[in-house]
C-alpha cells in the first residue's frame, strides 16, 4: 500500500516496557570497530525515528500472524479486473484541524481517503448477495476466488476477475467464522465445522460441541476451534484428508472464545469473560492467563514478539515476554469505540499497519508501532471482518452482509456487478 501518514504523535516512548527475544543467537556482539548489538530493542525503532544504520539496538524483523493471512501467488487475481457498484462511503482525516468528509452517493467513488497517496482510496467493487452479517473472509493463494461467510446461512463464492458470484453454498445454519489455514478451508457452524481441501477437493465435516464455533486457527497437524460455550476444541489432522474423530478439550474460559491465534509455539485465546489465555500447542496446557481487559477480548494478533489484543473496552493492549518467562502489558492504546476485529499488513514500503474495525461502523488505520493514526473509513454498518490481498488491495464485510473491495492509488470501474 503506498500510503502517507496524515499525523504523527509526538516524540515519545511508546511502549512503556519492551520485552527482550531470550534467544541468545540473536544477540549480536561486535568487537574491533565492528557493530555491536544488543538484545534490548531500540526505542527510538519503536517510535519509527531511528536514524542509526546500523544501530547497535534489535530493530525486529515486522512479522505479523493473522487468523488469515493471503500469500501473494503471480496466478493471484489482477486488482484491475475488479468492477464495481457504487456505494456510500466516509474517510476521515485524524487531524480535527484539517478534517474534511467526502460523501459520495450514486457516483464514482474516487477519492476515498487522500491519505492512500495521490489518487486516493477507491471502491473498487461492492459485492452485494448476503442478507445478514458477514463473518470471515478468505482470498485463497493461487487462485481468483473469494470466499464469504455469513450469519445468513451461507457461504457465497466470487470471481474477482469480474465481481459476480459463481457458488453459493447453503448450510443449515448460521457461519460463525471462516478461515484458511493451509489447503484447507473452514466454516465454523453450530456445533460443527465443514472443511474444504482445495487440494483434494475434499469436503469433511467435523462434529463439535459447546455451541458455535467462533474462531479457527491450526498449528502444524492440529485444528483449533473456539466455542461458544468457552471451550476450546483441539484436532489432530491423521491425513491430508482427514482429521481425528476425538477432539481434546481445553478448558477455562468461562465465556465464548471470539479469537484464536497462534504465535511462537503457543496459542492465545481471547474470551468474552475478559481474559486472554496462552497454550502451549504442542502439549495444549495452560501456561498464562493475561488480565487487564475489562470487557469481551474480541480479537487477537501477533506481531513480532508482541501480542495485540482488542476489547469492547475500547483499548487496544500490546503484550510482550519478559526474561523471567511471565507476559506482561507494556503499552496500552485508547480508542474512541469497542475494537471488534484486527488485520495486520504492510504498506508498499514494508512498515507495519494495523486495520482496527470499531463499533462506530469503521476502520481505523494505524501505523505501527507508533500507533499514529494515517485515517479511517466510515461505513452505514460496523466491519466484522477484514482480508488482505495484492497490491494494497482490501475487503471488508459488513454487519448487512455488504462485501467491499478497497484499492489504494486507483479509480473507480463505471460498470456494476452484482449477483
Amino acid at each position: 500500500m503506498a500510503l502517507v501518514a496524515c499525523k504523527r504523535l509526538p516524540d515519545t516512548s511508546v511502549f512503556k516496557r519492551l520485552g527482550r527475544r531470550t534467544q541468545e543467537k540473536e544477540n549480536i556482539i561486535t568487537r574491533n570497530h565492528q557493530v555491536v548489538k544488543s538484545a534490548a530493542v531500540c526505542k527510538y525503532w519503536l517510535e519509527g525515528r531511528c536514524t542509526r544504520n546500523p544501530c547497535r539496538f534489535l530493530h525486529p524483523a515486522r512479522v505479523w500472524k493473522n487468523p488469515n493471512s493471503y500469500k501473494l501467488n503471480k496466478e493471484n487475481i489482477d486488482c484491475n479486473q475488479i468492477n464495481v457498484i457504487q456505494t456510500e462511503q466516509k474517510v476521515v482525516l485524524p487531524n480535527a484541524a484539517q478534517t474534511k468528509r467526502i460523501t459520495k452517493k450514486d457516483e464514482k467513488c474516487r477519492n476515498l481517503g487522500s491519505w492512500f497517496g495521490d489518487n486516493g482510496l477507491s471502491m473498487v467493487a461492492r459485492l452485494e448477495g448476503h442478507a445478514k452479517g458477514v463473518t470471515g473472509i478468505v482470498l485463497t493463494s493461487g487462485s481468483n476466488k473469494l470466499y464469504c461467510g455469513s450469519k445468513d446461512k451461507s457461504l457465497r463464492v466470487w470471481d474477482c476477475s469480474n465481481g459476480q458470484c459463481v457458488d453459493v453454498i447453503n448450510f443449515d445454519q448460521e457461519c460463525g467464522t471462516l478461515v484458511e489455514e493451509g489447503t484447507w478451508i473452514f466454516a465454523g457452524l453450530q456445533n460443527m465445522i465443514k472443511a474444504w481441501n482445495r487440494e483434494t477437493q475434499n469436503t469433511v465435516v467435523i462434529r463439535a460441541c459447546g455451541g458455535m464455533v467462533t474462531a479457527i486457527t491450526m498449528y502444524e497437524d492440529t485444528l483449533f476451534a473456539g466455542m461458544e460455550d468457552g471451550s476450546i476444541l483441539a484436532w489432530k489432522s491423521t491425513s491430508k484428508i482427514n482429521f481425528s474423530e476425538e477432539a481434546t478439550c481445553l478448558k477455562g474460559h468461562t465465556g465464548s472464545v471470539l479469537s484464536l491465534i497462534v504465535g511462537a509455539k503457543q496459542l492465545f485465546s481471547g474470551s468474552a469473560d475478559r481474559t486472554i489465555r496462552v497454550w502451549d500447542a504442542e502439549s495444549l496446557k495452560c501456561t498464562h492467563e493475561l488480565n487487564g481487559h475489562t470487557a469481551d477480548v474480541t480479537s487477537v494478533i501477533c506481531w513480532d514478539q508482541y501480542l495485540l489484543s482488542g476489547s469492547l473496552d475500547k483499548t487496544i493492549k500490546v503484550w510482550a515476554a519478559t526474561e523471567s518467562g511471565s507476559i506482561v502489558e507494556v503499552y496500552k492504546h485508547d480508542v474512541d469505540n469497542g475494537v471488534l476485529a484486527f488485520y495486520g499488513t504492510h504498506d508498499a514500503e514494508e512498515k507495519p499497519i494495523l486495520l482496527c474495525s470499531c463499533k462506530d461502523n469503521g476502520v481505523c488505520i494505524y501505523d505501527l508501532p507508533s500507533f499514529a493514526e494515517r485515517g479511517r473509513i466510515y461505513s452505514r454498518h460496523d466491519v466484522k471482518a477484514i482480508q488482505d490481498g495484492p497490491e494494497g488491495l482490501f475487503f471488508t464485510g459488513d454487519a448487512a452482509g455488504l462485501v467491499s473491495v478497497w484499492k489504494p492509488n486507483g479509480e473507480s470501474v463505471s460498470k456494476s456487478r452484482r449477483e
